[in-house]
């Protein structure tokens, strides 16, 4: 599996800290964690499958390995910037494996290239391959629901 070195994957979030996270439209997302031993608040920006006006997925491709994960699983209070919008309060939902994969198959659906290239970045031949994903790999590829709050008016 390839690793994004640490610098690399973290260079994103100083353009939303300078209110440009815009410029990564919206397939990118900020979000913001409470840290599950420091209690204090993380920032990791992430790549979205799908984004809709009050709900965001989005995967831990390093699995149960990801910081943002295991905190988020600790307390899934969050909030989410997407695009040129004020940041939103949230809720984290790992779904089950069965759940994931649906929505793996759609992201597969309307990005059928951006799959094929995934595949083999996250070692997941599967989801370069033409046949269902099976469900095993929701198990590896957890996928995470962001149920955003109304934006108060």
């Amino acid at each position: 599996m390839l690793k994004i070195p640490r610098p690399l994957a973290r260079a994103p979030i100083m353009l939303y800290r300078l209110g440009l996270g815009g410029l990564l439209g919206r397939r990118f997302v900020l979000l913001e964690h409470r840290g599950r031993r420091s209690g204090r608040i993380r920032q990791v920006v992430l790549e979205t499958i799908s984004v809709a006006p009050d709900v965001v997925h989005v995967v831990s491709g390093y699995g149960e390995e990801s910081q943002w994960l295991r905190n988020v699983r600790a307390d899934p209070r969050v909030r989410v910037t997407c695009g040129w919008a004020r940041p939103r309060a949230a809720r984290a939902h790992v779904l089950p494996a069965a759940e994931g994969v649906a929505v793996l198959e759609d992201y597969r659906r309307r990005h059928p290239l951006a799959a094929r290239m995934l595949g083999p970045a996250l070692d997941l031949p599967a989801l370069a391959a033409a046949e269902p994903l099976p469900v095993t790999v929701g198990d590896r590829l957890l996928v995470v629901r962001l149920e955003l709050r109304r934006a108060q008016s």
